[in-house]
């Protein structure tokens, strides 16, 4: 609570924007109305409207603004791993720093017009002596996230016949209620994740608060005039395929907005840089952390990945982090200062690959394992191909075609591994031409990126000593040399 602000009814209307408000005016400002304000501003103002979203400046962010300046409660479409509940957190940006509201209100009444009993009854009792307390505007946003599980209780409340009895009230007055989780959030925002999940008696219980103000609970209508902003998520296929929302609620809802994938690798890539967590001391090339994002996006076209599960943004994200984790423990076993990831280190986050991806029938066959690594040699060749491909490898692809075979070092210091790589003609000078700058690690990771796309492009064959799952071996492979 902000010690500056006024503690009673009487100082609040002191205040220049409560100038001639009286107690029950009914003129009070509600959180649509609150937004919409608040946006307006921002617009006129040019100000960022939500930082941190990235990717919808011209798709999502436009209908989202239209139905935030329409007063309109919206609900989010959108496969996993697309920013929805974030989206909805971030609407919190729109609100007042803080409001007042009754200090002794279980559900945040607005001090000059509160629609609980309880409020109404303090406001009447202690007119301009009434104390308040001030909400911060992260304190207005309550989530819930829908399961089958959930009821009105939860959400809306349930007669408390102790509460009655002790107050000597009837069982349908709305005294005698112990409020849920949306009365709660009284003049905020609540959010409901997953809302197709919820049964149909909770969803028209929903409609009903919404539409008309009221609801029944155990039988007996309990009206409440609630000022909350109501917004929703929900994966398109619940939505539209198994029909859990029931009508009278979607008529209800003022906009559908979809949310999206990254359109574009470079895209993605402005995201998971944004969101994954490594040390500064861990460099990551660009054209790894192009692979890490277009492995992403390969999974997503991949016909042994399920489409309607989608492929979620926190795959790149997870994998980067691993990547450059495994980067840093090679560093620090070696005594090196700094870090490189490299294209093993992508290998070594497999695990944050298979866990995010889920597979059709002839995925399954296959193992998540092996569709991984075929993700990421696939991804390597696009990367490769779209800003090497103008590289002159025939040396180097004539050494191996004479059966020569290379193992690549995992572990020790970087000087040593490349020396170990000059071994292979041409291979240290391409290195150079790519690597970002002239440190060995940096090398050694652009050499290394060179054998995987090559590899990807089906130009060399390659091995893992520490993986046995047979490869199948495309025409230009058979009797070529390999790299391990």
């Amino acid at each position: 609570m902000t010690t500056n602000q006024p503690q009673t009814l009487a100082e609040l209307l002191t205040l220049p924007q409560y100038a001639g408000r009286t107690p029950f005016d009914g003129k009070s400002r509600r959180v649509q109305d609150e937004v919409r304000h608040n946006l307006r501003r921002k617009l006129q103002s040019g100000e960022e409207l939500f930082p941190g979203i990235m990717g919808y400046q011209d798709t999502v962010v436009p209908q989202l603004v239209n139905a935030l300046l329409a007063r309109q409660n919206f609900i989010l479409l959108g496969l996993r791993g697309q920013a929805k509940s974030r989206i909805l957190r971030a609407i919190t940006t729109l609100l007042d720093d803080q409001i007042p509201a009754i200090r002794d209100s279980e559900i945040s009444d607005d001090p000059l017009n509160p629609i609980s009993a309880q409020g109404a009854e303090l406001l009447r009792d202690q007119g301009l002596q009434l104390p308040l307390k001030w909400i911060p505007r992260a304190e207005r946003y309550v989530e819930k996230l829908a399961t089958p599980d959930v009821t009105v209780a939860d959400l809306i409340g349930d007669v408390d016949p102790i509460k009655a009895a002790r107050l000597g009230t009837a069982l349908g007055d709305v005294r005698s209620m112990h409020f849920g989780l949306l009365p709660r959030a009284n003049r905020g925002i609540f959010a409901v994740n997953e809302l197709a999940d919820l049964s149909p008696k909770v969803q028209v219980a929903l409609f009903n608060i919404l539409q008309e103000g009221d609801v029944q609970i155990k039988g007996y209508p309990v009206r409440l005039e609630l000022d909350v902003m109501l917004v929703f998520s929900a994966n398109p296929e619940d939505y539209t395929a198994r029909g859990k929302i029931v009508t009278p609620l979607k008529d209800r809802i003022g906009s559908e907005i979809r949310t999206h994938y990254p359109r574009s690798i470079d895209e993605g890539m402005t995201i998971t840089l944004q969101e994954a967590e490594r040390e500064a001391h861990v460099k990551v090339p660009h054209y790894v952390a192009e692979l890490v994002e277009a492995v992403a996006f390969q999974a997503r076209e991949d016909g042994r990945v399920d489409k309607l599960s989608g492929v979620s943004q926190r795959l790149p994200i997870s994998l980067l982090e691993v990547a450059s984790a495994n980067a840093e423990a090679r560093a620090l076993r070696s005594g090196e200062d700094s870090a490189v990831v490299r294209v093993s280190d992508v290998y070594a986050g497999l695990p944050a690959i298979t866990g995010k991806m889920e597979l059709e029938y002839e995925g399954e066959l296959r193992g998540a394992e092996s569709v991984a690594r075929d993700i990421i040699r696939k991804a390597a060749g696009q990367v490769y191909g779209r800003h090497f491909a103008s590289l002159d490898t025939r040396a180097l692809e004539k050494w191996f075609d004479a059966g020569n075979v290379f193992r690549f070092p995992q572990d020790g210091k970087s000087s040593a591994t490349l020396q170990t790589a000059s071994t292979v003609p041409q291979l240290r000078e391409l290195a150079e031409q790519i690597a970002e700058d002239a440190s060995d690690a940096q090398r050694v990771s652009a050499a290394e990126f060179i054998l995987e796309g090559l590899y990807g492009r089906k130009k060399l064959a390659r091995a893992e000593e520490s993986y046995t799952a047979p490869e199948p071996e495309t025409k230009q492979q058979r009797g070529a040399g390999r790299w391990n």
